[in-house]
Formats: structure tokens, C-alpha cells, sequence
């Protein structure tokens, strides 16, 4: 069991070394109160998508019933996920062809203070088959601080009608870079890619475990081995629908700083 050193919120990881065993992700516990809501995707779409479906983002979801005053529950959708990474990468299954969409935005905001601030814009590539793609931080956008919640949006717009205007669908949830603890911070880096999707998983780092994981069956797509592990993974966090759903190597991100 991963132990989780807290500063302020979450800021530091202690890695628990890991065998080789089946892969399963242990979620962290979630920001407090209504921290990091959010939506996932996944309801039906309106008939233009893979058997139905609509844009789902492959993140952990946490449902969670507040008490708001003595007598008033609430239930709340948590999005949000950990990265050891300035620059992490999100993944996302678009169920649709590549003509039915009409464009795709991804959106990065920090939303510490009381006036929000978009930090990264960017148009995306349109995939040419459905499938589950991958956005990367550009480089030259501000890197991700320790132990600060961003709120990352992507935003379609699907032609389900040629007869009516787009319609607009996207999904949104939350990263947080998490600090890893310095005796510990080279595990990673002495450990094999397999072992490391371990590591991350089995310590709540999700971003990273998916997407080292998805590198390798991206680099091996036969391998059968990665492919149940990816199976493993994405049930851990109730997405073993998309095991079998293709990674396609897209998609280009046109990157504009905000400012």
C-alpha cells in the first residue's frame, strides 16, 4: 500500500517499491468538498458515435455525497487524476469519424485565484478512424507546479446532422502535479517501463501509469501481455469498455500560450 506524506494538500508521493504483479491502480483519496469536479463522459450520444457513445476521458472518477448544512445532501463527480510530470499527456476516446467532426480544443486553466486564467488553448488534429488519441503539454507553455490543481477541458464540436449546425460536447476533470520524495525520486528511473506503469499505478500516479502503459502498447500493439495489463489498468478505474478501442498515434497539437 502506497504511503502518502501530506504537505498542505497533496504534494508529496513516498513510492512503495512494487513486484511483478497484476496491475492495479490505487486511487488516492480526492480533494476535499467540491475540489476537482467534473465530467468524464460516457453518457449516449445522440446516434453518430461508436455504438452510440460519446467523448470519454480516461481519468478516475470519484462519487462522493456531501453534507451541505445538517440536512441537505449533495452527490458530486470528482475528475481528477496525479502527475509527477511538468508536462504531462491526457487521454481521450473519440468515438466518432473523422467526418462527423468538425473540430477539437483542448483547454488548460489554473483556477487558484478568483479570475481564472487560461494558461493553454490549442487546436487539435482530427483523428482519422475513432479511437482513443493523446494530448501532450507543449513545452513551451508554463510547467505544471507541485501541488497545484489545473482544469484541463476538451471540447468538441460533432456534425451528428449536416442539416444543422454542430453540436457542441466535451468532457473536463482536474491534474495535479504531486512531488515525489526526493530519496525515493530515481525508482523510476532504475526501473524497467513495464515496472514503472507498477510504480505509478500501485502508488495513485495515474497520468503516469496510463501513459507510460500506453507508449508501450503503442511501441508493441501484439503484445499480449501489455494488452491485458492495459485491460487491468483501465478496469481499475471502471474503463474496461476502451481496452479493445485502437490508440492512434495523433493527434498534433497547434499550441498557443495564453498570456
Amino acid at each position: 500500500m502506497a504511503l502518502l506524506g501530506i504537505i498542505g494538500y497533496y504534494p508529496m508521493i513516498w513510492i512503495t517499491p512494487v513486484a511483478a504483479i497484476p496491475i492495479t491502480f490505487s486511487p488516492p483519496p480526492p480533494p476535499p468538498d467540491r475540489g476537482a469536479t467534473g465530467d468524464r463522459g460516457g453518457a449516449a450520444s445522440r446516434g453518430c458515435g461508436v455504438s452510440n457513445q460519446s467523448a470519454i476521458a480516461l481519468v478516475p472518477v470519484y462519487k462522493e455525497t456531501l453534507n451541505q448544512r445538517q440536512t441537505e445532501a449533495v452527490s458530486v463527480t470528482k475528475v481528477w487524476g496525479l502527475t509527477t510530470e511538468e508536462y504531462p499527456s491526457f487521454w481521450f476516446f473519440v468515438p466518432y469519424q473523422k467526418s462527423a467532426i468538425n473540430s477539437i480544443e483542448f483547454v488548460l486553466k489554473d483556477e487558484s485565484s478568483k479570475l481564472s486564467q487560461t494558461l493553454y488553448r490549442t487546436t487539435v488534429t482530427i483523428p482519422e478512424v475513432p479511437g482513443i488519441i493523446s494530448i501532450r503539454l507543449n513545452s513551451t507553455t508554463p510547467p505544471l507546479q507541485i501541488d497545484k490543481m489545473y482544469h484541463w477541458f476538451f471540447k468538441m464540436k460533432i456534425i451528428c446532422n449536416p442539416q444543422q449546425p454542430p453540436e457542441r460536447e466535451y468532457v473536463e476533470g482536474w491534474v495535479q502535479r504531486a512531488n515525489l520524495n526526493p530519496k525515493l525520486v530515481d525508482s523510476p528511473k532504475q526501473a524497467t517501463p513495464q515496472q514503472r506503469v507498477n510504480l505509478y499505478a500501485k502508488n495513485g500516479i495515474w497520468y503516469d501509469a496510463l501513459t507510460t502503459l500506453a507508449e508501450l502498447r503503442l511501441a508493441k500493439p501484439e503484445d499480449p501481455t501489455l494488452a491485458v495489463e492495459w485491460m487491468n489498468l483501465l478496469k481499475s478505474v471502471d474503463l474496461e469498455n476502451l481496452a479493445k478501442q485502437p490508440l492512434i498515434k495523433c493527434c498534433q497539437a497547434n499550441a498557443k500560450q495564453q498570456k
